[in-house]
């Protein structure tokens, strides 16, 4: 195993890559957990701002950990996974709503219907971070949507 580099250590999420089983999922559980730590009373500007901040990091650290790996599409790397749920829980302001766009981003981003799975073809860390971010789309679409008949 390669030694653990800045990189590395923030694309997993500080570590949460590396877990097993289901290493995404533990990443999208890591982001909703942060999510509701730092991000959640915040004005909705800030949460966006979160996003993109989230995003641009990702595909700094995701480039640089396919590289460092001369993997395409490390399972290790997670932070797409944070930066997408983070997009899916914008439309979420319930225990209800969270759990609601948790789920929804996890099947959104393991069916990567269209135009996810393209998305992914991007180079490096553009498509390892550019699927989730459609996934967090789709995941915010329904969250909103369910949000005008139930309040979540």
């Amino acid at each position: 195993m390669t030694s653990v580099t800045p990189a590395r250590l923030v694309s997993s999420c500080l570590g949460c890559g590396f877990l097993r089983p289901a290493p995404g999922t533990i990443g999208s559980a890591f982001g909703v957990g942060v999510f509701l730590l730092v991000l959640v009373d915040r004005p909705l500007w800030v949460q966006i701002v979160a996003v993109l901040l989230a995003t641009g990091v990702g595909v700094w650290s995701a480039t640089a950990t396919s590289r460092e790996l001369a993997d395409g599409d490390p399972s290790e790397v997670v932070i797409d996974e944070l930066a997408g749920v983070w997009i899916a829980l914008l439309a979420a302001n319930t225990p209800l709503g969270w759990g609601v766009a948790f789920l929804a981003f996890r099947v959104f981003d393991i069916l990567k219907p269209f135009p996810a799975n393209v998305a992914e073809s991007l180079p490096e860390g553009w498509g390892i971070m550019a699927d989730d971010l459609v996934a967090g789309g789709y995941a915010l679409a329904l969250v909103w949507v369910l949000g005008r008949w139930w309040p979540i």
